[in-house]
């Protein structure tokens, strides 16, 4: 192991014991390499990646922070390595989809607010107006995204926003059968968005499951090339 390596894992013990908290400042440069036992040039090395996953923050003129240490800001991180997966590999990712946000959609239904079914009957209402894939596309991830921030888990919601990101480079509206998969996704928007409305957890889950799983045959089925 490298004396990067003893760094960072120094580092990563002090936060997950606590000794470095969220949003707290590090001790001097100097102080701190003592503390680890390392070099001041390999605590640099280390800092520059914790900072790249999220974990740390190095202030001009102020010192080096604990980030938030939220979910969400860290898993910003690893977005990066999710847009580069290939589409079999996007596959796999809808298995996991679906049993989030099946469970993201049980939650906001026992969640459900007037507000919530105003803004869920919006997109849907505009995504069926909708002509361009593009514009469709965006909706339909801020309708499933209002699902799972609405289901009361943060992590929850990091996770699929996370996921979806790479599954929209793929687009099955432009191919040959575009229409039937737009009107398939329109009936499973509804079906979803009425069962929240009905605050029905279970029918909500199952319903999500169910358009989860559709959207995920046409991708096997369809196989569209990735696109930016």
């Amino acid at each position: 192991m490298s004396a990067v390596d003893d760094a960072i894992q120094g580092l990563r013990a002090k936060i997950a014991s606590g000794e470095l908290a969220p949003g707290q400042k590090c001790p001097p440069e100097g102080e701190l390499a003592t503390q680890l036992g390392v070099s001041r040039s390999s605590l640099r090395e280390a800092i520059r990646a914790m900072s790249a996953l999220g974990v740390m923050e190095a202030r001009h003129g102020s010192g080096t922070y604990i980030s938030s240490l939220e979910p969400a800001e860290l898993l910003q991180g690893f977005s990066l390595l999710v847009d580069l997966f290939p589409l079999d590999s996007v596959i796999e990712l809808f298995e996991i989809r679906r049993v989030l946000e099946s469970h993201a959609a049980a939650g906001a239904a026992a969640r459900s607010t007037p507000e919530l079914i105003a803004t869920l009957e919006d997109l849907t209402a505009k995504m069926e107006q909708s002509e361009k894939s593009a514009d469709i596309s965006h909706l339909d991830a801020l309708f499933h995204d209002a699902i799972c921030q609405a289901s009361g888990n943060a992590t929850l919601a990091a996770l699929v926003k996370l996921f979806r990101s790479r599954g929209r480079h793929f687009n099955v509206l432009d191919g040959v059968g575009g229409e039937i998969v737009r009107q398939s996704s329109n009936k499973g928007h509804r079906t979803i968005r009425e069962a929240i409305r009905d605050r029905d957890p279970s029918t909500a889950a199952t319903a999500t499951a169910a358009h989860i799983a559709q959207t995920e045959h046409w991708l096997k089925t369809i196989r569209p090339e990735p696109h930016l």
